[in-house]
């Protein structure tokens, strides 16, 4: 059985790490390169970066934070944010990213996620979404697809735009809840367990960790493949070793720390 995997997200404003609830009210949390060494130092399976007001501002990604990353982990990482070519994914690539996520890009230009599977492979890219409940017509599922930082609706139904997605070339889905975003009383489960239900590739958690459990109910009820973790271990309340420990009692597969 593969092993389930925990992905601390650092979420990068201004050269910064910051977290907020549901994409508001951020607080500065310190330096993404010491807090990305501290996670892959700590047991991470995986890091993500989310350069999370590059898009809006219509800006490019700091390379410079991925090439500093790169240089000071030993565990993959994805990056998204502010990628808005084929040109810009080759560029966080060459810096010494795995993956590339794309998220507001993709719905403007659904095409990027083919033209960067061709161009890399499937397992580069990572289509990003953040749906949130909707009884929006045309949204059969219960949930909506919203961009730029749920700053906009979209109109587009969560599990169909995964099924397009995957259908184009992406080789994992990170669904990012924004009704749980920061919460930490537990991940969209329903959206999660349809999404994952749907698609043949990785399906990520993403919003509201709080506990272990959280993580444990991701794997067992939605049947995440992985699970997403930003302010339970940011705050210091849990570690990735701790976390590890509580899925491994609970039997879910993990790769251990050391």
């Amino acid at each position: 059985m593969l092993t389930k995997r925990i992905i601390p997200c650092l979420d990068v404003r201004n050269g910064r790490v910051t977290k907020g609830v549901k994409f508001k009210n951020n607080i500065d949390l310190g330096d993404p390169v010491e807090m990305a060494v501290e996670y892959s130092d700590g047991g991470a399976d995986e890091l993500v970066f989310y350069d999370i007001t590059a898009s809006a501002e219509q800006r490019p990604i700091d390379i410079g934070m991925v090439e500093s990353v790169a240089k000071a982990v030993h565990i993959p990482f994805a990056v998204g944010g502010g990628i808005s070519s084929v040109a810009d994914m080759e560029r966080v690539i060459l810096a010494g990213a795995e993956k590339i996520s794309v998220n507001s890009l993709a719905v403007r230009n659904p095409a990027i996620i083919a033209d960067g599977a061709r161009e890399f492979g499937r397992q580069c890219v990572v289509l990003g979404m953040d749906p949130v409940k909707s009884d929006t017509p045309g949204c059969p599922s219960g949930y909506e697809v919203t961009t730029r930082g749920y700053r906009e609706l979209t109109g587009m139904d969560a599990v169909e735009w995964a099924k397009r997605a995957v259908d184009l070339g992406a080789g994992e889905i990170v669904v990012n809840s924004v009704d749980a975003d920061g919460t930490r009383q537990g991940f969209e489960l329903t959206i999660t367990r349809l999404i994952a239900d749907a698609v043949p590739v990785p399906v990520v958690a993403s919003g509201g960790a709080g506990v272990p459990k959280h993580l444990i109910d991701a794997f067992n009820l939605a049947r995440a493949d992985a699970a997403i973790v930003a302010g339970m271990v940011h705050s210091k309340e849990w570690t990735i070793a701790q976390i590890k420990d509580e899925m491994h009692r609970a039997g879910i597969p993990t790769r251990l720390h050391w």
